[in-house]
This record gives structure tokens, C-alpha cells and sequence, in this order.
């Protein structure tokens, strides 16, 4: 799936990658995917809890070199 935007928070800790994602998101349309490059370990689980607190769609993870790239649908 093609992302509209790619975030790329490597390098970051908890809580920043989710805190950029959530900013992020605001100024996207609804049903835009956001794309999520984090190398921080928490981020396997605060991505996908932001986003079922949020009501966003996570749509899932890849494993890339070094970082993992989580992808997020924007609702309403």
C-alpha cells in the first residue's frame, strides 16, 4: 500500500514518535495513509494503542533495515 506521507521519527524514544504521528495526522485528509519510520522499541506497541484510542485504522508494520515503517489510515 502507497503511503501520501512518510514520517520519519528514527532516532526518537517513547513518547515522541506517537506524539509526532498524532500531530502529523491532524493535517491530513480523512483516508489519507500516513507512513511511520520508527527504530524505537516501545513503538510496536504505542502505535497501534494510540491508534485504537484515536479511532485511526492501523493497517500494519514491515520490518525494514534497521526500523520498522507502521502505516496508519486517517478517520473521522
Amino acid at each position: 500500500m502507497e503511503a501520501d506521507l512518510t514520517l520519519d521519527a528514527r532516532g526518537l524514544l517513547c513518547p515522541l514518535p506517537v506524539l509526532k504521528l498524532r500531530k502529523r495526522l491532524k493535517s491530513l485528509e480523512i483516508g489519507a495513509v500516513l507512513e511511520l519510520w520508527a527504530d524505537d522499541p516501545a513503538a510496536v506497541i504505542d502505535v497501534q494503542h494510540y491508534c485504537s484510542e484515536s479511532g485511526h485504522d492501523f493497517l500494519g508494520m514491515d520490518e525494514q533495515d534497521g526500523f520498522t515503517a507502521y502505516r496508519v489510515r486517517k478517520s473521522g
